[in-house]
């Protein structure tokens, strides 16, 4: 059914459920969370022990007993209990006196424009079970368009790949709908799997941890030919701490292989829209959001793929909860948005 501004402007909170990082907009307050979607449980007892930054922290170096887990994948929750317990955590006192103040509440969630509707449910659930007495479902491709300050309500074309974590989104948007889209299984995760393998193959070298592992595409795969970079992990046959020099051009190969995927997809929904709606984004191009769209390079890759311009968004791991913000604050021109309203 046809969600609109009117019906969003009544909710008061605003909830990106990512598969790497859960954001929380208040209304009148701005984002209140920014934290990564993770839990780490002690099994013996059921406690949860730490959330977010603090439990990423422990993944890779805890006891058998404790657990670090992510109730989300993919935009979608796998673990509703979980993650009602993290958010809970989150939000604190900040969303419950809210609740208090108004027993009505309503929230907004974004979810994938293909979302099953047993995640669509999992995603109401969620937010009813802190209280939230109505739940609206808007799509993420749309939310993002808003943040990016894309003219979606315009009859003309706009193009925006969300390269999340584990999924990455195109799609061709106009007049406030989806016009074509589709969706890959590739995302940062992909990219940092591949550069783990890479490492181990040509170099026998086992990272550290995550903290070492996630800013390694950041930090080798910029454009143009560098130094060596030394990179510091576990020697795979000994176990004993190795450093060992990377040439980041041979790195930044092995990184973009799986955007081949993402460049499909680009393809797919281009050819699935009409004639005319293309040609508006030979001018225009193409929007790059999500937390992935940072990693340098990206944007010089798809555009010299696809032949036309491709942007980054400012900050563009937050377009979609600030784009629903700003649907909820009133700061967006008339239109009709498809969602579904649960």
């Amino acid at each position: 059914m046809t969600l609109s501004l009117a019906q969003l402007r009544r909710c008061s909170v605003a909830v990106d459920l990512g598969a790497a990082r859960t954001r929380v907009y208040l209304k009148g307050t701005g984002r209140i969370v920014d934290e990564p979607s993770v839990a780490a449980v002690n099994m013996r007892t059921g406690g949860l022990i730490a959330v977010g930054s603090h439990a990423e922290q422990m993944a890779g170096r805890t006891p058998g007993h404790i657990v670090v887990v992510r109730p989300i994948s993919g935009g979608a929750v796998v673990d509703i209990a979980m993650a009602q317990r993290m958010l809970r955590q989150f939000v604190g006192d900040k969303v419950r006196r809210a609740w208090r103040r108004k027993p009505l509440l309503r929230a907004a969630v974004c979810t994938p424009f293909d979302a099953h509707p047993l995640a669509q449910t999992a995603a109401v659930e969620t937010l009813t079970g802190l209280g939230a007495r109505r739940v609206e479902l808007v799509d993420t491709l749309v939310a993002a368009a808003v943040g990016c300050g894309l003219p979606v309500e315009q009859p003309e074309a706009t193009m925006i790949v969300i390269c999340g974590a584990t999924t990455t989104q195109v799609a061709v948007l106009s007049l406030g709908a989806i016009v074509a889209a589709e969706t890959v299984p590739l995302g940062g995760d992909t990219i940092e799997r591949v550069v783990m393998q890479y490492l181990r193959n040509e170099h026998e070298l086992v990272l550290a941890g995550p903290d070492v592992r996630r800013p390694l595409h950041v930090e080798l795969g910029g454009p143009g030919a560098g130094p060596p970079s030394v990179v510091h992990g576990r020697d795979a046959a000994t176990g004993s701490h190795r450093s060992v020099r990377i040439d980041p051009e041979g790195l930044r190969a092995v990184m973009y292989s799986p955007m081949t995927g993402v460049i499909d997809a680009i393809g797919i929904v281009l050819r699935r829209c009409p004639p005319d709606l293309v040609a508006d984004l030979a001018d225009r191009g193409i929007m790059l959001a999500g937390g992935s769209a940072m990693l340098p390079g990206l944007d010089t890759l798809l555009r010299q793929a696809t032949g036309m311009p491709v942007h980054v968004a400012d900050e563009p791991d937050v377009c979609a909860v600030e784009g629903l913000g700003a649907m909820l604050e009133g700061r967006v021109l008339p239109l009709h948005l498809e969602a579904l309203a649960v």
